[in-house]
């Protein structure tokens, strides 16, 4: 066993103001297999980072296990993949690395490619089959699933499962379930370690929120009535003091003594309720500290004129001259919720652009509704530079709009002052999402739309879909989003 610890840990980014770390002191067990979550911005990355030993920080990180990071770049990813493996992993076996490539349900043959020519999915189990062949090395995985079809992930989420202990980000509810045994939350307010898979975290989350929701009503109710006790002998106590100049005018001699210690008496008390008052306020700020504001979104999709807004009629991607996938019928009709899935490399970006008139070489019969209003959120973000209000004006949505759903989405106030350049690649997605939502489209076309999203986020956009349903085609291989908004599913092959 083997312990990596922070004391004190303080990182702030170069140009930033607010650090990213302040003071983050905690311990982790290598022999645990922990999921890292927490909303996009919190320093999940940084801290995988820090931990690879990226960038400089104040405080301390203690460890006596060297640790790898995923994914890495690859120095002229055109040489075979296995003259790659070898130049990273010297001395690991041809038969070793067969055996996790066997696990990972990956060919031995993609061994003999060139590392540039395989998938997405094929070089993160190729990179992952690697980095677990490196004995006493501690795996700093981070989001490893955003190139993964559906069933890539279950595969991975497997494979994991049976390793010995790793630090992992994702976002995806079901891949975390399947592998890990403990969470690393980061929070509005620090970091939090928790035993057991994030379906148990997120019960404990929300019995913890409904007890502080009781406690903040409860709370509520006290300082109002102690409000109101204090307000009653702070009267008292004036009424005190009035009494020793009334009886004085009215030429009797009062006892100023007696009324003094009564009216001393009563601003006593005053004063006493007033301190329990600010007392129970005071506790009640510690309340609902660490709750994850979520509010809810809003869409304004407009209804078609007519039931169908589009139909596919045995239509292929052909990709070089030849057929990619195979003939795809499909019919969306109005306030469809439908979600095309399939291996990567099957097509359904290209279906996608297709639908929104980009120049796409397919075969088959395409039908496209006249006048028809298209929102499309694209699975790249490397294109957003600038800043946000220019974004907007381009795209042509209300700013303030605009504005809010993306603070609804977690947006720091900092973030509308900088570069897009700047922003994570959640954020980025965040910005794209958020301009669809400020659309009001007759279809939504969404393209891997939860890339890099936090886990309360993609909640938001679930619970916004359930409750709008758009007509919508998306694709997206979290599979607990799909099931929770998809009507159906397309399956291309």
């Amino acid at each position: 066993m083997s312990l990596i610890q922070t004391d004190h840990l303080t990182f702030t980014h170069e140009g930033n103001a607010e650090p990213v770390f302040d003071g983050l002191s905690m311990q982790l067990d290598t022999d645990w297999k922990t999921g890292v979550i927490g909303r996009n911005g919190r320093g999940k990355t940084t801290f995988l980072r820090l931990l690879h030993g990226d960038f400089a920080y104040s405080g301390g990180i203690y460890m006596n296990v060297a640790c790898d990071y995923f994914p890495f770049p690859v120095d002229n990813p055109g040489r075979p993949t296995a003259q790659l493996i070898q130049t990273f992993v010297p001395a690991g076996e041809e038969w070793q690395l067969e055996r996790e490539l066997n696990l990972l349900e990956v060919s031995p043959d993609v061994l003999e490619r060139p590392f540039a020519a395989l998938s997405g999915g094929e070089q993160t189990k190729v990179l992952l089959a690697a980095l677990f062949l490196r004995e006493d090395h501690f795996l700093l995985i981070d989001e490893p699933t955003n190139h993964l079809d559906r069933h890539a992930r279950e595969v991975v989420s497997r494979y994991l499962r049976r390793k010995h202990g790793f630090l992992l980000v994702s976002h995806d509810r079901a891949f975390l379930d399947g592998c890990v045994d403990h969470i690393l939350s980061f929070e509005r307010t620090g970091v939090k370690i928790q035993r057991g898979n994030y379906s148990s975290w997120n019960e404990n989350r929300q019995r913890q929120e409904q007890f502080e929701r009781s406690q903040d009503r409860k709370l509520r109710k006290d300082i109002s009535r102690l409000e109101a006790a204090a307000a009653r002998t702070s009267n008292w106590s004036d009424k005190m003091e009035k009494t020793k100049r009334g009886t004085r005018n009215s030429g009797l001699r009062p006892d100023t003594g007696y009324i003094g210690h009564r009216s001393a008496k009563m601003m006593k008390r005053s004063k006493a309720i007033e301190a329990r008052q600010q007392a129970a306020i005071d506790e009640k700020s510690q309340l609902l500290h660490n709750m994850e504001q979520a509010p809810p979104l809003r869409l304004s999709p407009l209804r078609y004129c007519v039931e169908t807004l589009a139909e596919l009629k045995q239509v292929s991607i052909r990709y070089d001259g030849r057929d990619i996938c195979c003939p795809v019928d499909l019919t969306i009709s109005r306030g469809d919720c439908v979600a095309l899935v399939g291996k990567n490399g099957a097509g359904k970006s290209s279906l996608l652009k297709l639908l929104c008139g980009a120049p796409v070489d397919y075969s088959g019969r395409l039908y496209i509704g006249s006048g028809l209003r298209i929102s499309y959120v694209p699975q790249d973000t490397s294109f957003l530079t600038g800043g946000l209000e220019s974004f907007a004006c381009q795209r042509g949505i209300d700013r303030s709009l605009f504005y809010t759903i993306l603070r609804k989405l977690d947006f720091s106030r900092t973030l509308f002052e900088q570069d897009m350049r700047t922003y994570s690649a959640g954020q980025k997605k965040k910005v794209l999402l958020a301009a669809s939502l400020c659309e009001q489209a007759h279809l939504y076309l969404w393209d891997e739309p939860l890339n890099y999203i936090d886990i309360d986020s993609r909640i938001q956009i679930e619970e916004l879909l359930k409750q709008y349903r758009p007509t919508m085609l998306l694709v997206e291989h979290d599979r607990a989003f799909c099931d929770a908004v998809a009507a159906r599913t397309v399956e291309l092959v």
